[in-house]
């Protein structure tokens, strides 16, 4: 049997063992939306660990981390800056949204700070957002399935078929079982990806270079030194500026956790204890992410000009001479990061826009069953739509995932505002989310016109908390039953109190 048979035999066998992983657990949750949507307010702090860590071990962990590395040298240190500031606000956020939610009954983002600036704008304005924030994300998984498959067998399974057929099992589960699919895969492949990182990580630069040292080393007395030399470099290949740099960490730091995925993960924690111990365990993610950008480096002298760069990773696999089931295990680790973050974006796209911005202004005739029913319809409709993004274009990984996070950051006031400024109003919090992304978009499309090299996400939220800040104080205050929860909802147990 050839190599690459051998491969792809053991990539099926782990896409049906996903399949298993993730249909079993729907079989335990309750038959509705807060069931299919944040299982019951039930996982724990394994469960938790892993479908939060799935965000940062993705398709552009595995390939557009160790392509960054590869093409830009010490600019793919940005993946671990930001990851590693990211998931502190929700230590502080995520408590209360978990007491909100149990006791209104939230399981979106969109929901607690529609209700909190009694806006349904709000709502639908973050429905919109959120389901055109996690198309390209859920493009870059699946190009990321698509590459992998069709590299290691040699063009053979063309990235169409490739990206088809990882994103169909991944279709299955999050139809049949919800978040806790979702939740339990992930667990199985987050185990699965951490060993294939560390292998890799530390293997191929010993098999290329001698060592991770050596490796350095020579990278440092060849030509492309500059590599090395931080913050990197740009996409154009020149050297990326400190103020650029920074603000596309703080940028992506700022909207890591407001995520809505990750955000609503908080009202499916069994616990408050669950949750935080989650957020400080987190970083550790950030440990694994660490020899994969090593592949990268290792390929920069061995392999030059390999196109497009995010590729690097299958193309040092398809050259390198390993035994066909250990490349079949790396393969199958490479989808594991694929799938472990597509179906978490997949279900959670689905649920905000059937839960924010359809059940809105549906009406009352809209009940349990028939908004379940819509979001599975959604999930179909939103797998399409991005699949055939995924095979229709060309694009760098982390330019799809860093272009997205500028709108998303947008959310950051309004729901700092929420737990710690009573004197926020609705109109305020429209005007501050519309204006920032208006500005965002504006900057993303025409970079040029930005004054400074800064990421246009920071020009987003300068005009955002001017207008949030201004037209609240312009307005009429809202009526301390509004707010009042959720400033005390810092306090354990206010927020489950009525009447507070």
């Amino acid at each position: 049997m050839e190599r690459w048979t051998i491969t792809l035999v053991i990539c099926a066998a782990y896409l049906v063992a996903s399949l298993v992983m993730g249909v079993l657990p729907g079989r335990k949750v309750s038959h509705s939306v807060t069931g299919y949507v944040a299982g019951d307010r039930a996982m724990n702090v394994l469960v938790l660990y892993f479908v939060m860590g799935a965000s940062i071990f993705s398709s552009f962990a595995f390939l557009g981390g160790p392509g960054w590395a590869y093409s830009r040298g010490m600019a793919a240190l940005y993946i671990i800056a930001y990851g590693v500031i990211g998931m502190v606000p929700l230590y502080f956020f995520g408590p209360r949204a978990r007491r909100l939610g149990a006791r209104y009954g939230f399981v979106t983002q969109a929901e607690l700070l529609a209700h909190r600036y009694d806006q349904i704008g709000v709502s639908v304005l973050l429905a919109v957002l959120s389901v055109a924030a996690f198309i390209p994300y859920l493009v870059l998984q699946m190009k990321g399935a698509g590459y992998i498959l069709s590299v290691i067998s040699e063009g053979r399974v063309p990235e169409w078929v490739g990206a088809l057929a990882a994103y169909g099992v991944v279709l299955v589960y999050v139809l049949t079982s919800g978040v806790m699919g979702v939740g339990w895969t992930n667990t199985f492949q987050g185990v699965f990806m951490m060993a294939v990182a560390w292998f890799l990580g530390l293997y191929l630069p010993y098999v290329l270079h001698g060592g991770v040292e050596s490796m350095f080393s020579a990278i440092i007395d060849s030509a492309r030194a500059e590599l090395l030399a931080a913050p990197g470099l740009d996409s154009q290949g020149n050297p990326w500026t400190w103020a650029g740099y920074s603000s596309a960490v703080l940028v992506s730091g700022i909207g890591f956790c407001m995520w809505p995925h990750l955000f609503m993960r908080s009202y499916a924690a069994r616990s408050e204890r669950a949750l935080k111990l989650t957020v400080v365990l987190y970083t550790t993610f950030q440990v694994f992410l660490i020899p994969i950008l090593f592949v990268g480096f290792a390929g920069i002298l061995a392999f030059p000009g390999v196109t497009p760069a995010d590729t690097i990773v299958p193309h040092i696999l398809s050259k390198v001479d390993l035994p066909s089931v250990i490349v079949g295990l790396i393969c199958a680790g490479v989808l594991a990061a694929s799938m472990s973050s597509g179906d978490s974006i997949l279900h959670a796209a689905a649920s905000i826009g059937v839960r924010d911005g359809i059940r809105p202004l549906a009406g009352a005739g809209f009940d349990d069953a028939a908004e379940r029913l819509t979001i599975r319809i959604l999930v179909v409709v939103l797998s399409a739509v991005a699949y055939f993004f995924a095979v229709g274009t060309e694009v760098s990984l982390i330019a799809l995932l860093l272009g997205a996070y500028g709108g998303v950051a947008q959310i950051f006031p309004l729901v700092f505002g929420a737990f710690y400024w009573p004197r926020a109003t609705g109109a305020g919090a429209l005007a501050g989310l519309l204006v920032g992304l208006s500005i965002n978009t504006l900057f993303l499309i025409f970079p040029d016109l930005r004054p400074w090299p800064l990421h246009e996400g920071i020009y987003g939220l300068a005009g955002n908390v001017v207008a949030y800040v201004g037209v609240s104080l312009a307005t009429d205050p809202m009526p301390a039953s509004r707010w009042r929860p959720y400033i005390s909802a810092g306090r354990r147990g206010a927020a489950e109190k009525p009447g507070r």
